[in-house]
């Protein structure tokens, strides 16, 4: 299917419902009150483009329009007043706890071929780190992301993994979860009305890439690549060596859309982590801006008779000595002329009690353990057996979200290793094309003296070899380095050299000429 060539093509080609959704979250994700307040007070309409925040009559009147925007952040603000609303970035801190829980201990690739296994380990080492953690944190905000393999000459002479999010792309898939084809896009210019906007579709074996130019609802008409820097080296039809392979995997957060299931376009996209959690957001930000009224209301309040402040000439007012807060008052000549303190109550514990239930909720809702958000550098050290039970919620969604990233991260670099070994990219040889396996390393780990206790009661116990031992004391190594490890140590143990006393009849003979190899043997001299 080729690149759209209908200039009124409504962009992007999305489902209403699934736009929506993630417009909120991106704007949850953004930790931006100023973006959270445009999207709910403009929730109604159709639009992604971020503006200034104002009063409409839609958040003044009932019905649907009236309802989303009487959500917290959908409020108007009272005409003459400043907003004071508060944000807690919950949101925010829940898709980097799910990126750190999965990508804080990088996955290992494994392969059979040595020189594959180098490469692997050297795509790892060169970026593909960092952009699974940029991943695992945008997936969580907005139901998934996208690995795609990009390369360019002038960069570097290898191909490497960038990630795209999920609201950049409209997927297309087949039997529910299988990515068919996806088209990418990027706002390349905007000038007022008119979006120049550039597409990259993915299909079977095939890259193509167009640059239109429309407005911010229509794609518009299909210009030259070559009219943009970023566009300009680019080939509108590109056929690589991957057989039926998409060069771009997506890994989705959740594998079910609860709240999508219903649209054949979204089968495969999973949910965000604050899916359905979007109202307790709002009420904890609500919350929270309460709490602070409540401590402006309650800073202290000097009320002193009329007679007790400072004149300050004609039309020029009158002033008490303490010029932080005060408030004049009229008294009549027979009242006891008093100076009052006025001070009101903070209700905070009950606005962090409130808040407090909320937040467990909320962190519920995505699948986490409180415990995993609760600040223990406090308290007395604990074994990594003791956190996993603490987290054991956690560590379930951990396991659910490896299982989904492992097909996309090794699809990937599937398709880098068929690249290379197409010959497609001079210089590098050896590579063999082999779908690696995705170990997930474990993310709580015990300290480094319980492990070399327990190494040495292996070895006492004659249980386990060297290359295990190493394995135990340092799961974040490559299997390369673990074998120079070994290699080290057995060298400095002088156990590479087999002990003589186990040597039996099947010795190798140093430099020892075998019967018949030029001389005779004892049996057969006697027998002559």
């Amino acid at each position: 299917m080729p690149l759209p060539e209908e200039k009124n093509l409504p962009w992007p080609p999305i489902d209403p419902a699934i736009r929506s959704d993630m417009e909120d979250w991106a704007a949850w994700f953004s930790a931006n009150p100023d973006r959270l307040a445009y999207r709910y007070r403009n929730r109604h309409r159709d639009s992604s483009r971020f503006g200034a925040p104002a009063n409409r009559p839609s958040t003044y009147r009932g019905g649907l329009v009236g309802t989303i925007a009487r959500w917290f952040w959908g409020e108007p603000t009272p005409l003459g007043e400043k907003r004071a609303s508060l944000h807690m970035p919950l949101a925010k801190d829940i898709a980097r706890t799910s990126a750190d829980l999965l990508y804080s201990e990088p996955p290992v690739l494994k392969a059979s071929n040595k020189a594959t296994q180098a490469r692997l380990e050297s795509l790892m080492d060169a970026g593909m780190k960092r952009t699974l953690i940029g991943a695992g944190e945008t997936s969580a905000a907005l139901g998934g992301a996208y690995l795609r393999v990009v390369w360019d000459d002038e960069i570097s002479d290898r191909p490497w993994i960038s990630k795209v999010d999920a609201d950049g792309a409209c997927p297309e898939f087949a039997y529910g979860d299988k990515l068919r084809a996806v088209t990418f896009w990027t706002v390349l210019a905007v000038d007022g009305q008119r979006i120049i906007r550039h597409l990259e579709r993915h299909e079977s074996g095939v890259i193509m890439h167009g640059v239109y130019e429309g407005t911010d609802q229509i794609l518009g008409k299909q210009i030259d690549l070559k009219a943009f820097p970023q566009t300009a080296k680019l080939l509108p039809f590109r056929q690589l060596p991957i057989g039926r392979k998409l060069a771009a995997e997506y890994i989705p957060n959740t594998m079910t859309a609860p709240d999508w299931r219903d649209l054949p376009s979204a089968a495969g996209l999973g949910a965000s982590d604050y899916q359905g959690a979007e109202g307790f957001l709002s009420s904890i930000d609500e919350i929270y801006t309460s709490l602070m009224r409540d401590i402006r209301l309650a800073r202290s309040r000097i009320i002193v008779p009329q007679g007790y402040l400072l004149n300050q000439g004609p039309g020029a007012g009158a002033v008490w000595e303490d010029r932080e807060v005060y408030a004049p008052m009229n008294v009549p000549p027979t009242s006891d002329q008093q100076i009052t303190l006025n001070q009101f109550v903070i209700r905070w514990q009950e606005h962090l009690s409130s808040a407090g239930d909320l937040i467990q909720k909320v962190i519920r809702n995505a699948g986490y353990s409180g415990n995993t958000f609760g600040d223990d550098s406090a308290g007395p050290a604990v074994t990594a057996t003791e956190i996993k039970a603490r987290t054991a919620r956690s560590m379930s969604t951990r396991l659910r979200k490896s299982e989904a990233a492992a097909v996309g991260i090794a699809g990937s670099a599937e398709t880098i290793l068929m690249l290379e070994a197409s010959g497609m990219f001079p210089g590098i040889k050896g590579v063999e094309v082999e779908r690696p396996e995705v170990v997930f390393q474990d993310s709580v780990q015990e300290d480094i003296k319980t492990l070399a206790e327990t190494a040495a009661l292996m070895r006492q116990a004659e249980a386990a070899s060297v290359e295990t031992m190493v394995a135990l004391l340092h799961p974040d190594w490559g299997q390369r380095d673990q074998r120079a490890e070994v290699d080290r140590i057995l060298k400095q143990s002088g156990r590479l050299v087999e002990d003589p006393l186990l040597l039996g009849a099947d010795r190798p003979a140093f430099g020892e000429q075998e019967p018949g190899d030029g001389e005779e043997s004892g049996s057969e001299a006697a027998a002559e």
